[in-house]
């Protein structure tokens, strides 16, 4: 009796897997199409809770995070702008995200939580 919840859960995971890998390539992909950004958040909230539960769901958080916190530093980069240090903020801004993209879509490949830390 316990197979066919494990294969259910299994089958739930690699879902939710499957849409994290999606919003990390939609994060990804605003770089170049800035509205995919906006996408990815979207996506994210709507498959949160298909992986309430499970480790994929840190990769939601994280992804959600990343979006909020980069919109923030972002707001604060160009109001800085007048003042020439809202570029450093702003390139800061955006080496965060490429990281925050690229270990957590590293950790997901691996099946690891986004917040492991070794």
């Amino acid at each position: 009796m316990s197979q066919p919840v494990e294969r259910s859960e299994s089958r739930r995971i690699e879902e939710a897997r499957k849409w994290a890998t999606i919003v990390y390539a939609l994060q990804a992909l605003g770089f170049l199409v800035g509205i995919s950004y906006v996408a990815a958040v979207i996506v994210a909230y709507l498959k949160r809770p298909d992986a309430r539960g499970t480790w994929v769901e840190s990769h939601f958080n994280w992804q959600i995070s990343t979006f909020w916190y980069s919109l923030l530093w972002g707001f604060l980069g160009g109001l800085a702008l007048m003042w020439m240090v809202g570029y450093f903020i702003l390139i800061a801004a955006m080496l965060w995200v490429v990281y925050r993209i690229v270990v957590g879509w590293v950790r997901l490949s691996d099946g690891r939580s986004a917040y492991e830390t070794a």
